[in-house]
C-alpha cells in the first residue's frame, strides 16, 4: 500500500477525518490522497495558503509568529495543523512549510521543510533538510508529511512524550 492508502486506513479504522493545509507543496498532499479510492471518508478538505498572510488569515497562524519568524518555521508549521484541524472540523491536521527552490526565502535554503501533524493525542513537528530540484522536495515532503501522519495515527503507533507539546 501507498502512504496516502495507509493513513486514509488508519484514520478509517480510528474513526477519524483529516484536514489538510499546504503551502511548499501547493495541493500535492490533498492530491495525492484523493488519488486513493475511498478518500472521501475520512477528507474532509485541504487549504492551500501559499501566501503568508493567509496562514493566518485562514489558518489563524498567529501574525506576530509570522512577522518574527517568517513563514518556514516549526511553529508555524504546528499551528498550521492546529488551524486547518479546527477550520475544517477534522480530527486530525497535516500541515507542510517550507522553501522547496530554486531560491532560498526568508533566509532559509532550498530544501528546508517542516511538517506536522496534529491529533487529539497531540501534535507533531518534523523538520527536514532536503536535497534536490524543485519537483523533487515538493514529492518528499508529501511523502514525508504522509509518513509522520502514519506514525502518530496508526493504532500500532505509541505517543512519544518528548515529541509532544
Amino acid at each position: 500500500m501507498s502512504l496516502a492508502a495507509d493513513l486514509l486506513a488508519a484514520l478509517g479504522a480510528r474513526g477519524w477525518s483529516l484536514g489538510v493545509a499546504e503551502s511548499l507543496t501547493g495541493g500535492l498532499v490533498s492530491a495525492t490522497l484523493v488519488d486513493v479510492p475511498g478518500a472521501s471518508a475520512v477528507l474532509r478538505g485541504a487549504v492551500v495558503a501559499y501566501a503568508t498572510d493567509l496562514k493566518g488569515t485562514l489558518l489563524d497562524v498567529d501574525r506576530d509568529l509570522l512577522a518574527a519568524r517568517g513563514a518556514v518555521d516549526p511553529d508555524v508549521a504546528r499551528a498550521m495543523a492546529i488551524g486547518v484541524r479546527t477550520r475544517l472540523g477534522a480530527d486530525v491536521g497535516l500541515a507542510t512549510t517550507g522553501v522547496a527552490g530554486p531560491d532560498p526565502q526568508d533566509g532559509h535554503a532550498p530544501g528546508t521543510v517542516h511538517v506536522a501533524v496534529s491529533t487529539p493525542d497531540g501534535t507533531h513537528v518534523r523538520s527536514l533538510d532536503l536535497v534536490g530540484p524543485r519537483a523533487s522536495v515538493r514529492a518528499q515532503t508529501v511523502d514525508a508529511v504522509l509518513a509522520l501522519g502514519v506514525e502518530f495515527v496508526a493504532e500500532r503507533g505509541e505517543s512519544r512524550p518528548w515529541d509532544q507539546s
